[in-house]
């Protein structure tokens, strides 16, 4: 296939990697804090440090909206719908779960809110491109 990525689709599968990623540390720190033996079974989520616990909430919130974002991404290749919006609506998602994870552990004020909230609208403005322009 010699035809590169879409921009959407590139984004898609960065959220991809970074979903691969993500649960690296906190399940580093739950095998240094609990060992291998206890890791391997289901550990106490208690027991992780208060980041661990953060960062593991911001890593399951990403797979919950992972889905849509996906839907959209690919009823949009399907569709061959690829506009300025499409474009930036996948950019802004990604970018939005780049930095929620980093604002769920630095607990500053309003960036966790503002981060998903931005993640979220940039997956419904992109819907609604796609119906808009298939309809």
């Amino acid at each position: 296939m010699d035809q590169p990525l879409s921009i959407e689709l590139r984004h898609l599968v960065y959220c991809g990697i970074l979903m691969l990623v993500l649960w690296v540390p906190y399940i580093l720190a739950e095998l240094k804090l609990t060992g291998v033996a206890k890791a391997l079974s289901y550990p106490d989520e208690r027991l992780l440090p208060q980041w661990g616990r953060r960062l593991k909430h911001a890593h399951y919130n990403l797979v919950e909206n992972m889905a849509p974002f996906a839907i959209a991404v690919l009823a949009g290749e399907l569709m061959d719908v690829h506009t300025g919006v499409t474009a930036a609506c996948a950019v802004v998602f990604f970018w939005a779960r780049v930095l929620h994870p980093v604002a769920q552990v630095t607990r500053i004020w309003g960036t966790r809110t503002i981060t998903f909230a931005a993640g979220v609208a940039a997956t419904a403005v992109y819907l609604g491109e796609i119906l808009r322009l298939t309809a």
